[in-house]
């Protein structure tokens, strides 16, 4: 038992928190060896298994990353940016591999993670599922094949305690729409209209977000051109199955080259 990969979550009390560490407690192929929670909290010092109401599991939550992240073989981190930022340091010093679902970067922050790729395994990714990383391939293949006259339209759901828009998904998809017709999705991307916005601009990329109740997460794509729309979708019902990936993800980095990896690396996807 001790000789499988150690695995730290942090935001150990949030929803994704307490799916990965019910996924790593659960898996064959890893042991929980810390739970991290900000400083304040009121799960610091408790054992993290009777936090989340179930029975002890001998591992206490903690608020100091590097001493955790030290005899951790992989981190699994989907928390806020900045925490996610600062961890990617820690994370770099101590060589263990960063698994990233965090979304909402800006340019700086990703700046400073691939600084921290440099000298450690990062595995970043919007979404960690096989199916959005399949709907990924799938819409780049897509998209190269259908020309301007059909308009990308991505619609993303989610729950209402989501606090980034578009996602960090639908970004991905985004990104994948824009390789397969060879442009920047930066200078193509529609995120917003409201009002009298005129028509719609010929080889756009739009995204719609929607937030109510505890959707999971729902991702569409829409290729609509004249007389004839193709729709490609991924609904994920549990986020067992991000959490799933994101084990999966820390497992392959192990022993890997330092650099920034994607989920399409992990899963063998990757056309590159």
């Amino acid at each position: 038992m001790t000789d499988l990969p150690g695995i730290v979550v942090t935001g150990a009390s949030g929803r994704m928190g307490r799916t990965l560490i019910r996924t790593v407690l659960d898996s064959d192929r890893a042991r929980l060896i810390g739970a991290i929670e900000r400083q304040g909290h009121d799960w610091i010092g408790r054992d993290v298994g009777e936090a989340m109401g179930g029975a002890p599991v001998d591992v206490a939550v903690s608020d100091d990353p590097l001493e955790l992240f030290a005899r951790a073989h992989a981190v699994l981190d989907f928390t806020a940016p900045a925490a996610t930022v600062a961890f990617a340091g820690l994370a770099a010093q101590a060589r263990c591999v960063h698994v990233i679902g965090t979304t909402g970067f800006d340019a700086e922050d990703l700046k400073k993670i691939a600084a921290a790729a440099r000298h450690a395994v990062v595995v970043r990714a919007g979404n960690m599922s096989l199916g959005v990383n399949l709907l990924v391939q799938l819409t780049r293949k897509v998209a190269r094949a259908l020309d301007e006259d059909f308009d990308i339209e991505i619609t993303e759901a989610h729950h209402n305690q989501k606090v980034d828009a578009p996602s960090g998904t639908a970004l991905m998809l985004g990104e994948a729409a824009a390789e397969g017709r060879g442009v920047s999705l930066p200078e193509v991307a529609d995120r917003g209209r409201d009002g009298i916005t005129g028509k719609r601009e010929r080889g756009h990329i739009g995204f719609a977000a929607i937030r109510g109740g505890d959707i999971v997460g729902e991702h569409d794509v829409l290729f609509a051109g004249p007389g004839e729309r193709i729709t490609l979708r991924h609904v994920a019902s549990d986020r067992a199955v991000f959490a799933r990936g994101a084990l999966k993800a820390a497992l392959w980095g192990q022993g890997r080259k330092p650099g920034e990896y994607g989920m399409l690396d992990v899963l063998g996807l990757n056309e590159n």
